[in-house]
């Protein structure tokens, strides 16, 4: 499209941003591909954002189902709307807030659920970071989408024609369901109002305020009751603004959106979009992705490779998400409004997928926004009882198990980052492992493991406790507190009452200490959160030691991982949705095998982790829509592939130690908040050298399976040998 060219022009020249106060030389969005995701499981959108921007402007396909939980499927050839809220991978839906959609008339409306909407072809639709656009082919429109944090900016451009723009606060997809909307008119141009909504996150609130580059020729509201348990609770609103346009005019719509009241909005629109100029916002969006993606550097001649790589970045940026205005106001989970003093309010926090990497790798690409991310945390605590589990707009979902913000806490304070309180964050930690009444944590405490009989998901939540409070205890040890660090150094050992010498697995236990019968490690049960015996077992990060020595030592603990990775299921079994990227029993399409990859190194057979992480890198991450194996959960997926192709992986989050795996580039530079530069060499590596055969530190022979934190942020050069031959373990 002409369009997209020139706004592409343009974008390119203003490359200013910096990193380490020096000018970037390369424009990094140009190997963001945002259809990476769009098909099979990932469940990622497309659409229009800044990195972690409350704004997610993205296109709606205009109807429900899981293919279409993000609002949109590659597969799919219609639009019904583009709406500002989206969740990334997250297997559920929700949101799809602030709904506009351009027709010229007459326009084309089919049944509920899709109502108006419009053909659309992929030849005729472009997307990057921060920019998205397509054609819409029933109307002859094209329609171009950016934003700001807050806000989202759309340049829709006419033929001539009796034209017209609608705002759909009515319709609802998936999880959701409209409880009350409202618009109102400001001004000839400009009208502002709000959505309430239930669904996966209850009771949320967003207000908008919307300013159209010309005054709408006039404007008609459709409103109706809505009904739920037989009584009205709210209004839906449905508004159409009529414009006659003439041949390739451009209208810009600019919609700031808040959780706090349409004043809330106002003042994010005035702060942040105060121009009818989408190419200036298209070109700070391009700006502030590429200095977060310049922060890590990677020389490849294979474009793919790095398109994959700066994609899955790019993911990783997508959430959290930022929830406080720009004067800090936010909704808490208590319903009331708060402000923050010098930070800013994060939510949308996929805790029990993105602990496990996504979170590790911000301390280096974000550690500022970690501080922030942390005192949301305490906010939350503070108004909610809690630490958040999964929370989203001011609402606690409860999704998933654990309470993985501990670990995330836990990382920073051990690594120095940020000014939050620690004595607050570690009071907050104890309380959330000691509610009694929350999902068997008071069962888990009497026993030492959950009873199968008295809790669902009791193997999974016994485990998962079991690693939270070992992060709980090395906190409270750093901090000199011996009697909370052995309270639950003791606790973390727990995971060692569901082991059954008998089957060699972790298994479920009644409240009578009898381990449950007709065990299958390859069913999937109640009692394992969304995996099975085979993928649960190896969930001991804190003490793989102490697994290898309960497995019988590492003979033995090396032939199950074996097992692991070539024991298929049977080629007519229908396996779980969430069990994808299939290699034997490990399933790379869920987050808890990921960090299973990595164990060979603690057998000394490290070849074999270089092997399958070689072949998930090239194999199950690809530069096409179907290019994940499964839901992106919010950059997790996307961050195992970044840490990954640089050649490391925190399986234990809270260690600060990194277990090398292959790299993927000859040479990979991060860039640190401290100035200093860790880099990764490899100038042999390829798609056949995949194999190390010796590694140095600084020029020095290195005889350790990891890297520290320390060593990263001391700015250290690692150089990898490689061969296309398995070599001996290097490290002693």
């Amino acid at each position: 499209m002409k369009t997209h060219l020139a706004v592409l022009s343009i974008a390119l020249l203003s490359l200013v941003a910096c990193t380490s106060q020096k000018p970037i030389s390369t424009d990094y969005t140009q190997y963001v591909n945002p259809f990476i995701g769009t098909d099979f499981t990932g469940n990622t959108y497309p659409g229009a954002q800044v990195p972690f921007g409350m704004v997610q402007l993205s296109p709606d396909n205009g109807l429900p189902g899981w293919d279409r939980i993000s609002g949109y499927f590659y597969p799919d050839s219609t639009i019904g709307g583009f709406s500002h809220t989206h969740l990334s991978g997250t297997g559920a839906g929700d949101l799809y807030d602030i709904s506009y959609m351009p027709v010229t008339i007459p326009y084309k409306e089919a049944e509920a659920p899709l109502g108006i909407y419009s053909k659309f072809s992929h030849d005729n639709e472009n997307a990057s970071a921060g920019y998205y656009q397509v054609f819409l082919k029933d109307y002859g429109i094209n329609v171009e989408l950016t934003a700001t944090e807050r806000c989202g900016i759309q340049q829709y451009t006419f033929p001539a024609a009796e034209s017209a723009i609608f705002l759909n606060l009515r319709k609802a997809m998936n999880w959701d369901f409209t409880n009350d909307s409202y618009i109102e008119i400001v001004d000839s141009a400009t009208i502002q109002g709000y959505r309430f909504s239930d669904g996966w996150a209850r009771d949320q609130r967003i207000y908008f305020k919307t300013r159209f580059s010309r005054p709408f020729d006039n404007m008609q509201i459709d409103t109706a009751s809505i009904i739920k348990d037989g009584k009205q609770i709210g209004t839906s609103y449905v508004a159409r603004f009529n414009f006659k346009t003439s041949k390739d005019e451009q209208i810009v719509l600019a919609t700031g959106i808040s959780g706090v009241s349409m004043e809330g909005a106002s003042k994010n629109l005035e702060a942040e979009a105060p121009h009818n100029n989408f190419n200036k916002y298209l070109s700070q969006a391009r700006d502030a992705w590429n200095k977060q993606l310049s922060k890590i550097e990677v020389n490849s001649d294979n474009e793919d490779h790095k398109t994959v790589f700066y994609t899955a970045l790019y993911h990783t940026m997508i959430a959290p998400t930022i929830y406080s205005d720009v004067d800090g106001s936010y909704y808490g989970p208590d319903k009331q409004i708060h402000k923050t003093e010098g930070w800013t309010n994060y939510g949308t926090f996929s805790l029990w997928d993105t602990y496990r990497a996504a979170h590790p790798l911000f301390t280096y690409t974000e550690p500022e926004r970690t501080n922030d991310m942390i005192k949301s945390f305490l906010a939350f605590y503070q108004q909610n009882g809690r630490l958040p589990v999964w929370n989203f707009y001011g609402s606690e979902t409860d999704m998933m198990i654990g309470y993985h913000s501990v670990p995330v806490i836990v990382d920073a304070y051990l690594k120095g980052i940020g000014d939050f309180n620690a004595e607050e964050a570690l009071q907050a930690c104890i309380t959330t492992a000691n509610i009694d009444n929350y999902r068997g944590i008071g069962l888990y405490k009497k026993y030492g493991y959950i009873p199968y009989n008295m809790e669902e998901e009791s193997l999974s939540k016994t485990l998962e406790y079991a690693f939270d409070d070992y992060c709980i205890a090395k906190m409270a040890e750093k901090m000199g507190k011996k009697n909370i660090a052995d309270e639950f150094y003791k606790r973390s050992q727990n995971y060692r009452n569901l082991y059954n010498p008998a089957t060699s697995f972790m298994q479920p236990r009644d409240d009578k200490g009898q381990f449950i019968e007709r065990f299958n490690a390859e069913e999937y049960t109640t009692h394992i959160t969304e995996s099975n015996g085979w993928q649960y077992f190896w969930y001991v990060p804190q003490d793989i030691d102490g697994l290898i020595e309960l497995t019988g030592g590492k003979e033995h603990f090396s032939e199950k991982l074996d097992s692991m990775f070539t024991y298929y299921p049977a080629k007519n079994e229908e396996l779980p949705i969430f069990s994808t990227g299939m290699i034997g029993q490990y399933a790379h399409g869920n987050e808890p095998s990921h960090h299973v990859i990595y164990l060979y190194n603690k057998v000394d057979q490290p070849w074999k982790t270089q092997k399958y992480v070689a072949e998930v890198m090239r194999d199950l991450y690809k530069n096409t829509p179907a290019g994940l194996c499964g839901n992106e959960d919010c950059g997790q997926m996307s961050a195992w592939y970044v840490f990954s192709a640089m050649g490391f992986y925190p399986v234990n989050p809270v260690s600060g130690q990194y277990e090398i795996g292959t790299p993927l580039f000859p040479e990979t530079k991060i860039h640190l908040s401290n100035e200093k530069t860790f880099t990764i060499l490899a100038p042999t590596v390829s798609s056949d050298n995949i194999y190390i055969q010796s590694v140095k530190l600084n020029g020095q022979p290195y005889n350790k399976s990891y890297i520290t934190h320390e060593q990263i942020m001391d700015g250290s050069t690692i150089e990898f040998e490689m061969s296309n031959k398995p070599g001996k373990a290097w490290y002693k």
